[in-house]
């Protein structure tokens, strides 16, 4: 009999409606390899769902808190239900950005010079100089992120109004290029670069088609390219993370090439949607999207 696979998606963060996009693909790629597939839009009663649905592997295609944050993966190591991508602890620690910085500045990953600030003392104008972002410290997909540059006329009460939490991470913006780098297992697969026809690649770039150019494999020079793997699969192994993640780092080649990186986090719940990263890097080596989440499920564990 075929494996019976949980396709766990939606759920009530932010970033529902890609978890749906995400796990409408991956569902569809594995019933087409024969596997049988049950999508759930996860709610509140999700302990009930799966106890109903007895699934044999869950493919966790939720995005931000609750489903990247190592809540649903503690679920399931409650349930023994395997599932992909990370484990709790790894999930946990990724997505609370202000640990996984002092991480990976402990391994030796450069990481940007920032502090955890309330929103009080944002709101009374305790900000460094600029230029600087703002951003949560425990979302995905550039949720909430806030870049301001030298000539900005911003003032914390324009839009610090919001959701994400009483704490943010105010960190010194690093110019330069967007490099992304998919990690499979224990292999880094390759890096990209995007071009982002705004200011940054922020949610809308990431998630709507024309908005940003993907360059496979990202133009940099070859030490430094060699660099971004190495530094992706050292953050990797650094958080304890498990099956496929993607790292975001910055390129400053400003002073010219080689440039230097800034690792700005790891994401332990990569998108599968059309315009994601990590299915373009797989395919550039030979790794159709089919293949990819078949192995993602073939992965799936409990525990670490």
């Amino acid at each position: 009999m075929s494996r019976h696979v949980a396709v766990l998606m939606g759920g009530w963060s932010a970033e529902r409606e890609i978890s749906l996009v995400t796990g409408a693909a991956v569902a569809d790629a594995l019933k087409e390899q024969g596997f049988r597939v049950t999508p759930l839009d996860v709610g509140r009663d999700v302990a009930e769902a799966l106890l109903r649905l007895r699934p044999d592997v869950a493919f966790n295609a939720l995005h931000g808190p609750f489903g990247e944050d190592g809540a649903i993966q503690g679920l399931l190591e409650v349930m023994g239900i395997p599932y992909t991508h990370s484990g709790v602890m790894a999930s946990a620690i990724a997505m609370h950005k202000p640990t996984a910085k002092r991480l990976f500045r402990d391994a030796g990953i450069p990481v940007a010079e920032g502090r955890t600030m309330t929103r009080r003392e944002v709101m009374a104008g305790a900000l460094p100089p600029k230029p600087y972002v703002i951003k949560p410290i425990n979302e995905g997909s550039s949720v909430g992120v806030r870049i301001v540059l030298e000539n900005d006329n911003f003032t914390p009460s324009d839009d610090m109004h919001w959701s994400y939490g009483e704490e943010v991470l105010v960190e010194r913006y690093i110019p330069g290029r967007e490099i992304q780098v998919a990690v499979m297992g224990e292999r880094a697969l390759g890096a990209i670069e995007i071009r982002p026809l705004g200011r940054f690649y922020d949610y809308e770039a990431k998630y709507t088609d024309g908005k940003a150019r993907h360059l496979m494999p990202a133009p940099i020079e070859p030490q430094a390219y060699e660099e971004a793997l190495r530094l992706s699969l050292l953050a990797h192994r650094t958080l304890g993370c498990r099956g496929v993640s993607r790292a975001d780092l910055r390129y400053d080649d400003t002073a010219g090439e080689p440039g230097r990186f800034c690792m700005l986090e790891i994401n332990t719940q990569p998108g599968m949607t059309p315009l994601s990263l990590v299915p373009e890097i797989a395919a550039h080596h030979g790794i159709g999207f089919a293949e990819l989440v078949r192995w993602m499920v073939e992965d799936a564990s409990c525990g670490r």
